[in-house]
């Protein structure tokens, strides 16, 4: 399995193997929303750092350019599989909720704060699609996610040096960096994904956009208890921490509470991206 993300073999996947894994559906149609809606974050992203030429060309030629590659070739995978699932319909009521939501405002006070949250956002991530690679029970796509993840390391490196830099442009305490990070990752409980997902069963269930959502619930629940055998709860505590530049004897005293709190939000929340 030498082939990269630019030319997947939509033709070697083993269709019997993942055409009724509902989870996968979800969370693979779901991860294809936000990641090509990515460029309405760009857009946030360029205009908030306009006057930084490097760090412009940068979201432009590669950040934007992979997230929305990664949202093409997961849509191309969830046609293949399920041609069914009207993965349009299903987007672009997605995208008219999820464009109001993203927005200029929602964006850090600082740039040292906004990149600390961005590492937040590629340490979701990256921690999603190694999961998703270990769930995945065809060859195809646990490859597919495998290489995403590598890209989402990638982003989250580039976001940390970026942060790193601002950091020393404006020095900034670590109980602010804290806030920043508590923030994003409490938004991350009732935003992107939950939002995807939602799009995803009105859809494949052909529910309204008004209906009960108790049975969606219930089905989020039971992904995530299924997700989170395969997160890496160690590698997103580590993540998490990296911005704050805890002294070493420090690090080791908290990554054990940042563990088992991540565990508690993965069970809590919908176990995607």
């Amino acid at each position: 399995m030498s082939w990269s993300l630019d030319q997947v073999p939509y033709h070697d996947i083993n269709i019997q193997a993942v055409r009724l894994r509902e989870d996968l559906l979800y969370l693979v149609a779901g991860a294809s929303f936000i990641e090509i809606a990515a460029d309405l974050y760009t857009d946030n992203l360029i205009e908030y750092f306009n006057d930084q030429a490097v760090i412009m060309q940068w979201l432009v030629d590669h950040w934007k350019f992979e997230e929305t590659r990664h949202g093409y070739v997961l849509r191309d995978y969830v046609k293949h599989v399920w041609p069914e699932f009207d993965w349009e319909r299903a987007y672009q009521s997605f995208f008219a909720d999820y464009s109001a939501q993203c927005t200029q405002e929602a964006l850090e006070p600082t740039r040292c704060l906004e990149m600390a949250a961005r590492c937040v956002v590629e340490t979701g991530t990256a921690t999603f699609y190694q999961a998703l690679s270990g769930q995945a029970n065809e060859p195809v796509l646990a490859r597919m996610a495998s290489l995403i993840r590598a890209d989402e390391i990638s982003h989250y490196k580039h976001f940390y040096q970026y942060f790193k830099l601002y950091r020393e442009l404006d020095p900034t305490s670590r109980l602010k960096i804290f806030r920043a990070i508590g923030r994003r990752v409490m938004e991350a409980r009732n935003s992107d994904a939950e939002t995807a997902l939602w799009h995803v069963y009105m859809v494949h269930r052909n529910a309204g956009n008004n209906s009960d959502k108790t049975g969606f619930k219930k089905m989020c629940a039971q992904f995530s208890r299924q997700f989170r055998q395969h997160y890496p709860l160690d590698m997103a505590a580590k993540m998490l921490l990296r911005p704050l530049d805890l002294p070493k004897p420090l690090t080791r005293v908290v990554e054990g509470p940042i563990v088992k709190i991540a565990g508690r939000f993965i069970s809590d929340r919908r176990g995607t991206k």
